[in-house]
């Protein structure tokens, strides 16, 4: 008996058994989850006294960051500025997607404080992450989010 050819297509499938996984998360898996990434919200007046610590987020370059969400407009123009007497300040802006779009290290004023000027292309929500440079930095910081306003 002669077989019928076999179309290209056909010559290449493979049957791939299904495998069905299930997986269901209890409260505290849940809880734990929402504890390994919280940003803080910055208060509506846009200031806030904090502490950069070993408990905040590692940055994968032996040092700690820690996350502030604020919300932004177009067409906003602002300064971060932090400050710190304890370590060498580095702040950045990120989109809500993770991206960073603004970063400064040492201020104009020759301390290694730190002060971003940004004008918003997007209103959203935005991240200001405060971190050390350098692996060891920690302690005390003052930020402070300014919009300017157009004269």
């Amino acid at each position: 008996m002669k077989s019928k050819p076999v179309s290209r297509l056909t010559r290449h499938l493979v049957t791939v058994p299904l495998i069905t996984l299930s997986w269901v998360m209890t409260a505290e898996a849940i809880e734990s989850q929402k504890n390994l990434y919280n940003p803080t919200r910055l208060p509506p007046n846009g200031e806030v006294s904090g502490v950069l610590s070993e408990n905040d987020i590692p940055t994968g370059q032996g040092g700690f960051a820690h996350d502030y969400v604020v919300e932004l407009e177009a067409g906003d123009q602002i300064t971060v500025d932090v400050t710190s007497d304890s370590f060498d300040t580095i702040v950045s802006l990120l989109t809500p997607d993770g991206l960073t779009i603004g970063e400064n290290d040492d201020g104009p004023d020759g301390t290694t404080n730190s002060l971003l000027f940004m004008r918003i292309q997007r209103s959203g929500t935005y991240i200001i992450r405060v971190r050390a440079f350098g692996a060891g930095g920690t302690g005390p910081f003052n930020l402070r989010l300014t919009r300017l306003r157009p004269m």
